[in-house]
């Protein structure tokens, strides 16, 4: 029997959605999903032979597992569960069964997705673009901005908290002499990375004309045009700004800036552990998302140049 195959519903069911309906009120949609996850229930039963109140946890587990080799996404099935979970604690509530087997039964992980990365040329259009719709003090703090998430991986944190001169309260600086950046990451861990060329040259345009915004004593690297610390939220604005005015057909954000760099290093380099050091991250299994970005570009290579890769 499969899934689509009709059904009639069993009492206890008829019973529970009634519940489900003029008791707790749930949604028209909610309670046809929840329809749709109880015939799913029943013809499982069904196919083995067992009446629903004597359903065990292994039969949950079998029935959860067959729906993912059947292609229900991990989200639809956690749905499903928490319908069946539902029913069963309302069966306990009626004393009609002894225990709940959908309690600990969990769906299949959802994958996570993939960080989005730029291409390199629009990563590099999106530093050099020249926006003659804002001033030169702008344009240039914006693509010292920019330059410093792409070429260093920062976080948009740590972006923020940069000042202009190493000092016992700053969170991060930049050595421009040693090309060298001091940041403050998560967990409050400090790491230096290096800063390439197009960065420091960005820098020290900005630098050259930064009294020209910044407030009298004002500490920050980044300054906002009150003259105050340039703020995560002014950073996403002036990146979004930036990427239009660029022509990007995406919508870019500052934490796509540091996924571009870490793809980019990862494609060029192949040294994953040296991505982790650069990004901050404490466990490498958080850098190896970036080998299946890397897999994902190897396969477009191949699929665009291979003979035989069309055929099947």
């Amino acid at each position: 029997m499969s899934d689509a195959a009709p059904v009639e519903l069993s009492e206890d069911i008829r019973r529970h959605l009634t519940h489900l309906k003029v008791e707790r009120r749930l949604a028209a949609r909610t309670l046809t999903l929840y329809e749709e996850a109880f015939v799913r229930l029943q013809q499982r039963a069904g196919e083995a032979k067992v009446e629903l109140r004597r359903v065990q946890v292994h039969h949950i587990r079998r029935w959860a597992g067959q729906m993912h080799a059947g292609g229900l996404a991990p989200r639809s099935i956690a749905l499903v569960l928490s319908a069946w979970r539902g029913f069963y604690r309302w069966l306990g509530r009626e004393s009609l069964v002894g225990a709940n087997p959908v309690e600990g039964v969990r769906a299949p992980k959802m994958a996570k997705p993939l960080p989005k990365a730029l291409p390199v040329d629009h990563a590099v259009a999106l530093a050099e673009i020249d926006d003659d719709t804002t001033s030169p003090v702008l344009m240039a703090r914006d693509r010292c901005m920019v330059e410093l998430l792409y070429g260093c991986g920062l976080r948009v944190g740590e972006l923020e908290g940069l000042d202009v001169q190493a000092s016992d309260h700053a969170a991060g600086w930049i050595d421009i002499a040693d090309a060298t950046a001091h940041v403050l990451g998560k967990g409050s861990k400090r790491r230096s990375l290096p800063v390439g060329k197009p960065a420091i040259e960005a820098l020290q345009a900005w630098l050259a004309v930064r009294d020209q915004m910044a407030s009298a004593g004002e500490h920050a690297l980044l300054v906002s045009q009150r003259g105050s610390r340039l703020t995560a939220s002014q950073i996403r604005s002036r990146l979004k700004r930036r990427a239009l005015v660029a022509g990007l057909p995406t919508h870019v954000h500052p934490h796509m800036l540091r996924h571009s760099f870490a793809s980019h290093l990862l494609q060029s380099s192949g040294d994953l552990r040296g991505v982790q050091e650069l990004l901050g991250h404490a466990n490498i299994t958080t850098t190896q998302v970036y080998t299946k970005l890397d897999f994902g570009h190897l396969a477009k290579v191949y699929d665009a140049a291979h003979p035989r890769a069309k055929k099947r």
